[in-house]
């Protein structure tokens, strides 16, 4: 750690993900005292960014002293079992309803490993390539919830020798926390013990009108800002909540077909939730029929349940009990009751993650039904870009799922009036209640259009010169006098243009299905022939 006049060392603050895109949060701050990791997450998006991780940490997990937890959605908390796994030991501070989520969350992110791992290998057998192992199993997971440590909301709780830390309510979903930091005695140089260094890391926050939360809430008067800017580029249209109910009411009635089904891909926790409130007050005032309503994850429903025992801390409580006792909602449990969903002749919603269609059941249903006219797929969240909801969602007429190319023929519709992020607007107001910001505004969990476009619009509030936006391992000095990009930065893992970009993976899927279709349209036999053979061609002159 580098060392000011003093001989003190100088914190300092590295991007081990979220930087120019919007997973894998990951924030490591290194003081005097101690290491403290904010957030651990899951890479999501193209292959080459979801191997991250499979690869170690940039950094030893050993020499981590503390983690503070934003919230429990996978991104910023899945790879906290990793962490344990090898040697992280200390405590994982957090909020109780996150603590409470993140078990469920992390088990079932366990579990999901166990099949694809297992999936893969009965592949990988057949094409003679090697076996891999999951990131982390079940022991792991029990290993870090027994470390999970929850606090209150706007309590100060020591984390370190002079570190304390409070969390806020974000508003983004149940238990979701901005994180403000004091650097004290012992933590920063002497000189600067007198007043505290402020750190304030906002995590995901909320949007107005958030069906099941307030308002985020934060403090003012900050030294270092560090801001997600995931709909920095976008503005949301009006999301009242008779608003949002009329939109759902309106896609819904448009899907109905006979012997249809409206496929709604969904984040379990928080999403699916709000959907779930909304679709039983809908029913119940007699603005839809009454609809079979299945969700199909068994995670979902765990998290389900997690939500009712914290009721009394939604703003909606009791109508989000209420809808949980609609005879139309079904819970599908078992792999035997989701495989029983493609029996359904009538009409019915199924809501199933994951949220950008990476993993889980969506994927089982989405090759039931996008091949299928009378299919509807409604996409109610931010999708990754190189996730499979990304590619449907601008537009894909065909897809690759498990190996199969299946070309998609159901509508696909999009609406934002659930997103539980801030849009351009809500996240300009949200920065200036927290001004002033003494040092540095970090802007991060964004991709690089939503990063410049909100760079550019909060430079009517800070110093444009005081806008930093950090790449993928970064590493910045925290000074007295501002942020100073630190030399002794690790190798950065992937490079800017590979962050929140389609890869090589995902041009070759598009060059098979290319292949594919036009080998299929050919007039005949002998035209398939011929282009097989400039394509073997090709080959072979590349190997030469």
């Amino acid at each position: 750690m580098t060392q000011n006049e003093t001989g003190m060392s100088t914190p300092k603050i590295s991007f081990h993900g979220a930087a120019r895109g919007v997973t894998g949060s990951c924030f490591r701050l290194e003081t005097a005292t101690g290491t403290v990791l904010i957030d651990c997450g899951m890479f999501q998006g193209s292959k080459t960014e979801k191997e991250l991780n499979y690869k170690p940490f940039p950094f030893a997990p050993n020499e981590i002293d503390a983690v503070l937890l934003t919230h429990a959605h996978i991104d910023p908390s899945g790879l906290l079992p990793k962490l344990v796994k090898h040697g992280f030991r200390g405590r994982i501070h957090t909020t109780a309803a996150t603590r409470d989520l993140v078990e469920v969350m992390l088990y079932d992110s366990a579990h999901i490993q166990d099949i694809e791992v297992l999936q893969y290998n009965r592949r990988a057998r057949r094409r003679n390539r090697r076996n891999v192992t999951p990131i982390y199993d079940e022991g792991d997971v029990s290993r870090t919830v027994s470390q999970l440590k929850p606090a209150p909301y706007d309590r100060w709780v020591a984390v370190l020798p002079g570190i304390r830390a409070r969390f806020w309510n974000a508003g983004h979903m149940l238990g979701s926390a901005s994180v403000e930091l004091e650097l004290g005695a012992g933590a920063v140089p002497d000189g600067e013990a007198d007043k505290p260094l402020r750190l304030l890391f906002s995590g995901d926050i909320g949007p107005d009108f958030k069906l099941l939360h307030p308002d985020p809430e934060a403090p003012a008067g900050i030294d270092y800002l560090f801001c997600e800017s995931t709909y920095g580029d976008r503005e949301r249209h009006d999301v009242r909540p008779e608003l949002r109910r009329k939109i759902l009411a309106r896609e819904v009635r448009e899907a109905m077909k006979p012997g249809g089904a409206l496929i709604i891909p969904s984040f379990a926790v928080e999403r699916a939730q709000e959907l779930i409130s909304d679709l039983g007050q809908l029913m119940a005032e007699s603005h839809l029929p009454q609809i079979p309503v299945y969700l199909d994850s068994p995670l979902a429903t765990r998290a389900t349940e997690v939500f009712a025992r914290h009721a009394d801390e939604l703003e909606q409580g009791a109508t989000f009990l209420q809808g949980l006792k609609s005879r139309n909602l079904h819970f599908s449990q078992t792999a035997e009751q989701s495989k029983a969903l493609d029996r359904i002749r009538d009409f019915h919603i199924v809501i199933a993650a994951s949220g950008m269609c990476e993993a889980g059941r969506i994927r089982h249903r989405l090759k039931n039904w996008l091949w299928r006219e009378e299919g509807t797929v409604l996409i109610v969240g931010f999708q990754a870009k190189g996730t499979l909801g990304r590619f449907l969602q601008e537009g894909a007429s065909q897809v690759r799922i498990q190996g199969d190319d299946i070309t998609v023929r159901a509508r696909i519709r999009s609406i934002d009036q659930y997103s539980g992020h801030a849009d351009k607007t809500e996240l300009m107001d949200w920065i200036r209640e927290r001004l002033p910001v003494e040092k540095d505004l970090f802007l991060v969990h964004g991709e690089e259009n939503a990063m410049s476009e909100l760079a550019e619009d909060a430079a009517k509030l800070v110093d444009p010169k005081r806008i930093v936006m950090p790449a993928l391992d970064a590493c910045y000095e925290l000074t007295p006098e501002g942020a100073v990009l630190s030399t002794e930065a690790v190798e950065p893992r992937l490079a800017p243009e590979q962050i929140a970009h389609l890869d090589w993976h995902n041009d070759v899927s598009k060059l098979i299905l290319d292949i594919n279709d036009r080998l299929r349209s050919a007039a005949g036999e002998r035209s398939r022939n011929v282009l097989i053979r400039k394509l073997r061609r090709v080959l072979e002159e590349d190997a030469g």
